[in-house]
């Protein structure tokens, strides 16, 4: 008997996420000089990491050679300090996307239902068929999530239900009386995670803790990847009750955040004037995308997130034609638009290359 043969049936059909490419792979493939390569494709934070988190980094190095805390006390008690909620109230992940495998490890089986919505993250569906679970996938309404009609979806086998808020792929986000509203009229065996990815590039973002005091069944979900550049170090985290969370805990690998991570992390929020840096730079750089955009008579999905939806016709096409000039983006035809283009909001000389790279593609004029 082969491999296939002996796995379980729903491997075979499992789909495969894919990553934006890396700039080294695109140099390699296309033989472009890498330093001529920029990267909007995967919504990271073009300014890198801040300096006091790699300089928390460098030194967990040097202790390379020790477990690290598998507990991540420090940087709970730090989260619990910023959101006025108790230590055991976080559970700390390798990135926020092994959350929502812990929470499907929790709840979901065979036969149990996930609503979320189309397009959102693709992550949640891809978690809830491996866990042989059904997704429940209800379209947006004017490109931000239907909470109406989401909450039609539920049945007596809904587990969990996932709202994205800023929404990716589309940038577009709920505001905190529809989320207050939906997650207090859900049913009692529902579990609500709120993923807030973007959160911190939204000026005033909803704020869950009020739903988690009285006892709503909620979890909200945050990243260090985003605003605080640490994507390649994998650290995220999930606030909630402490009995999710007790319960989320019990399900984590040992030492599953390595140290290093854990340090640049705690370093990160010790740097609140380098995010606010970041997000007044990425507001500026939005307005710039929209302006280009319209000056091209290209649509846009406008955006309060670090990315922006482009309709460019055939997004597989612009994409490979971007890639070739050394701008790499997000064709995001797995998403159900194949007309367009995700793009991740630059520094300003990148957002300048980005719209003069599009002009020339459509035969437009960028002043």
């Amino acid at each position: 008997m082969n491999y296939a043969q002996l796995v379980q049936p729903r491997v075979l059909t499992q789909p495969v996420y894919e990553p934006g490419k890396p700039i080294e792979y695109v140099a390699r493939e296309l033989g472009l000089d890498p330093e001529g390569i920029i990267k909007l494709a995967s919504n990271e934070n073009p300014f890198g990491p801040s300096p006091k988190a790699l300089a928390a980094a460098k030194r967990a190095l040097e202790q390379g050679q020790l477990y690290p805390d598998g507990g991540c006390f420090e940087l709970r008690q730090k989260l619990a300090a910023r959101f006025a909620l108790r230590d055991d109230q976080f559970v700390i992940g390798n990135g926020s996307n092994e959350i929502i495998e812990l929470l499907a490890h929790a709840f979901l089986g065979a036969g149990d239902e996930v609503v979320m919505a189309a397009p959102a993250f693709v992550v949640y569906k891809l978690v809830t068929l491996l866990f042989g679970a059904k997704p429940i996938e209800v379209p947006l309404r004017a490109w931000r999530h239907d909470l109406a009609a989401i909450h039609q979806a539920i049945t007596s086998r809904t587990k969990l239900v996932f709202v994205c808020t800023p929404n990716n792929p589309t940038g577009t986000a709920n505001t905190e009386a529809e989320l207050v509203a939906f997650v207090t009229s859900l049913p009692d065996h529902v579990v609500a995670v709120i993923d807030e990815a973007y959160a911190d590039f939204v000026e005033t973002a909803p704020d869950l803790r009020p739903l988690i005091a009285a006892g709503r069944k909620v979890v909200g979900l945050r990243t260090f990847s985003k605003i605080h550049g640490l994507a390649s170090l994998r650290i995220g985290y999930g606030y909630a009750s402490a009995e999710l969370c007790g319960l989320l805990n019990r399900l984590r690998q040992p030492f599953n955040v390595n140290a290093i991570a854990q340090a640049a992390a705690i370093g990160a929020l010790d740097d609140d004037a380098f995010a606010q840096r970041c997000a007044t730079a990425n507001r500026a750089g939005l307005v710039k995308l929209e302006h280009g955009c319209r000056e091209l008579g290209l649509e846009f999905v406008p955006s309060v997130a670090n990315f922006m939806l482009i309709k460019v016709g055939d997004g597989n096409r612009v994409f490979d034609a971007l890639q070739r000039r050394g701008v790499i983006v997000r064709p995001v035809k797995s998403y159900g638009l194949p007309e367009w283009i995700r793009v991740t909001v630059g520094t300003e000389e990148q957002n300048a290359r980005l719209l003069r790279e599009l002009a020339a593609l459509v035969g437009g004029v960028i002043r």
